[in-house]
């Protein structure tokens, strides 16, 4: 693609309609950001907000869309109120999955990653015509590997022909 942003980008698509279609860019680490910079303050009190600023999680950028909008993309075992599940995967939204993830307590797997990757209705299917796009199952190894380099080989090594 002419994108930069999308060179040997890893997309975990998670839907696609007549509407159009969106997923999580998940190889492309942002950084370690306190967990208290990704919670509302309202939520805490001084002192426990200075606690979570001793937390730091890994965020992955996620795709040019809504980028103040957090996904963290998990392991589907974890469920909360706000857990929509994919299969293998699982998506959650809420503040508590963060906490959870924090303190130990949360999915076994998981990327938080920042703003989401999306496509008007008929897009994507005109980019794969284009073969703007290599195809490969959804594999929770790939989606979970820790070294993010290493999941554009995994995919493109587990990537099979569109018929």
């Amino acid at each position: 693609m002419k994108d930069d942003r999308f060179k040997k980008t890893v997309i975990a698509m998670l839907e696609n309609d007549e509407d159009g279609a969106w997923g999580l860019v998940i190889n492309k680490p942002i950084g370690l950001i306190p967990l208290a910079l990704l919670v509302d303050a309202a939520l805490n009190t001084s002192e426990e907000r200075e606690e979570l600023y001793k937390v730091n999680i890994q965020i992955f950028w996620g795709g040019p869309v809504e980028l103040k909008k957090i996904f963290v993309l998990h392991s589907s075992e974890y469920q909360s109120t706000t857990t929509k599940n994919y299969g293998i995967i699982s998506i959650s939204q809420d503040y508590n999955i963060l906490f959870d993830i924090a303190e130990k307590k949360g999915p076994e797997k998981s990327l938080v990653i920042l703003g989401y990757s999306g496509w008007g209705s008929g897009q994507l299917e005109g980019e794969m015509e284009r073969d703007h796009w290599i195809l490969s199952d959804l594999d929770s190894d790939i989606i979970f590997e820790k070294e993010p380099k290493e999941k554009w080989k995994k995919a493109l090594k587990n990537s099979f022909i569109k018929i």
